[in-house]
């Protein structure tokens, strides 16, 4: 089976890749490159997934899945949430840093990765799937792997940040792993 991704994103199509059984080829959308990007307008993790999955398939011969993720801070009403990637709009060492800034003299820091990924072809959306990981903001970051938000996200089930965590440890506990294997079992089924 073949199926595109719809990201720009290298980190994450390396995370998807690493899953994705013997039987399948994931390839970014050809499409990705030459078209304008997708605008992310949705209120909801669902919703850019699935204009970006129903946006790309639109132009793409065969399946294409697209995920929406990112943080939600219980202390500051879930953002960033489906702001997390340009939450600071500079990148990931500002977007930890506006983090840390807003977190500070809170006690209270527990948060979540939320993924929810779009399956769709032919510019409709076939289903979506939803995982989450559970765990906790740290003001000092730890690890050299992961990206975005990984060094100070604290994943308790094994004490270490999702930087800390080798890939392919981590991608069995969080939100991205999760979803896509929801997908992949649907796609099986």
């Amino acid at each position: 089976m073949l199926l595109y991704c719809a990201t720009g994103n290298m980190g994450k199509l390396r995370e998807f890749i690493l899953d994705r059984g013997p039987d399948m080829h994931i390839h970014q959308c050809p499409c990705y490159a030459t078209l304008p990007e997708c605008p992310e307008t949705g209120d909801t993790f669902e919703a850019n997934a699935r204009l970006k999955a129903e946006y790309y398939s639109f132009h793409t011969a065969g399946p294409v899945f697209a995920d929406d993720s990112g943080l939600e801070v219980d202390a500051l009403g879930g953002a960033p949430g489906v702001h997390s990637a340009r939450y600071s709009g500079e990148g990931d060492a500002a977007n930890n840093a506006k983090l840390l800034r807003e977190l500070a003299g809170v006690e209270q820091r527990s948060a979540r990765y939320v993924c929810v990924i779009a399956l769709a072809h032919e510019g409709k959306t076939i289903a979506t799937f939803r995982a989450t990981a559970e765990g906790r903001i740290i003001d000092t970051p730890r690890g050299a792997g992961g990206f975005g938000y990984d060094p100070h996200f604290l994943f308790p089930d094994l004490g270490q940040t999702f930087a800390e965590i080798p890939a392919h440890e981590k991608w069995i506990h969080s939100h991205r792993g999760k979803a896509f294997r929801e997908m992949l079992k649907f796609l099986h089924q």
